[in-house]
């Protein structure tokens, strides 16, 4: 366990310690247990975690087709999960489309503000007006009696019974490989958009670089697999593999470019 903990930040280690936590639950209990939503790098670190496990599987689930914010249920080899274990609802979001559009960083701000944590929602997908986001079973009940408005505009939630009708993924992840000097979130960000390190920095340093959604302003920040970069202005990438090293030290990366489907 001591060598797969090396590779995590020192941030990430209250995380891992709760999936530790819940893996010797699982093996003491001989029962499942289910997460809150996670982002791709967290399930990253549930998934190393539990390999370090033989008698414990998983199975991650986010409802909607390609979605980037999961659930993840760890359970016995032995068990057979259903999918109503994820307790997860679709909802869609009842507005007046005529008169206002609704964007995804309005949908967020309200959701944020109903007090409830991050990871109690999975994705959130807008589309031609219409607007539909994932949660967790457990609060479905409190999100439609307090998300009254999103900004200035009432609005109703409601349930989402149809699977057809669920807002389909209209974005993709275009592989390509990427040789870097280093993997300071400077360096990358340079590499990958092809600019220079100063004005890299400059949107580091200027509040418009987030990785795996958090704001971060330090250049130096070492990245590591399946981080999510997201740079306003520029766009969105992932690490999706450190290939290793070139003869010339340089570093081996895979990425994803996110790119709108037609």
């Amino acid at each position: 366990m001591e060598n797969v903990l090396q590779h995590f930040r020192k941030e990430e280690q209250p995380f891992i310690e709760q999936v530790v936590n819940m893996m010797r639950e699982i093996e003491d209990r001989y029962a499942p247990k289910l997460t809150d939503f996670l982002d791709p790098r967290q399930q990253f670190i549930v998934d190393s975690i539990r390999r370090q496990y033989e008698d414990i599987e998983s199975r991650t689930e986010g409802v909607l087709d390609d979605a980037e914010r999961n659930r993840v249920l760890l359970y016995p080899s032995y068990y057979a999960p259903t999918n109503e274990e994820f307790a997860m609802v679709v909802v869609e979001v009842n507005y007046p489309m005529k008169f206002i559009t609704l964007l995804h960083k309005d949908v967020l701000g309200s959701i944020m503000s109903l007090g409830i944590d991050r990871s109690k929602f999975g994705d959130i997908r807008v589309e031609d007006g219409i607007v539909q986001f994932v949660v967790a079973a457990e609060v479905i009940d409190y999100v439609r009696a307090n998300l009254t408005s999103i900004g200035k505009v009432k609005v109703q939630v409601e349930v989402v019974d149809d699977p057809s009708k669920y807002i389909l993924q209209k974005e993709e992840w275009h592989t390509e490989a990427l040789t870097v000097s280093s993997l300071r979130l400077d360096t990358v960000i340079s590499a990958v958009f092809n600019i220079s390190r100063q004005k890299s920095s400059s949107f580091i340093q200027g509040g418009k670089v987030k990785v795996n959604w958090a704001e971060k302003d330090q250049i130096s920040l070492e990245l590591q697999e399946l981080d999510l970069l997201s740079i306003r202005g520029l766009g969105r990438v992932k690490l999706l593999m450190i290939e290793g090293r070139t003869k010339k030290d340089k570093i081996r990366l895979q990425i994803g470019r996110l790119e709108q489907k037609n």
